[in-house]
């Protein structure tokens, strides 16, 4: 169980790096917060595209700098947005990957927490690795 404090300080920083979001055609900026079980905090904010096919997701580029320094459990991760925008789908399969009860923070651009569910919640019936054949 997360901290009030533990938190805060997740949205902080998914408030903070929204700043960094390359948002030059929506002008919807996102910054994501994860928390690691090892303790440590990756971030991410969402980076367009004029195909906007390859836009990537705040979310996806949090989890992927973890997994690309040898993460693979994840305790919580904060969305950050000027309104409390959600997860959108991909990002939510992705996070399924890595396990379905990750808690998942959706705050707006002044820090409420708005929505508070597991990955698991988010998306019902994910499509894990025990779906394929072996």
């Amino acid at each position: 169980m997360m901290t009030d404090e533990e938190k805060e300080k997740l949205i902080q920083i998914a408030l903070q790096v929204r700043s960094h979001a390359y948002a030059p055609y929506s002008q919807y900026q996102v910054g994501a917060a994860l928390l690691a079980s090892s303790g440590k905090i990756y971030d991410g904010v969402n980076v367009e595209n004029a195909a906007f096919p390859v836009t990537i997701c705040a979310e996806r580029v949090a989890v992927f700098k973890a997994i690309s320094e040898g993460e693979r459990e994840f305790t919580a991760i904060a969305v950050a947005t000027a309104n409390g925008g959600m997860p959108c789908g991909s990002c939510r399969q992705v996070l399924a990957e890595f396990g379905l009860e990750t808690l998942v923070i959706i705050a707006d651009g002044e820090g409420n927490i708005l929505h508070e569910s597991t990955v698991g919640d988010l998306l019902p019936g994910a499509f894990r690795s025990g779906d394929l054949p072996r």
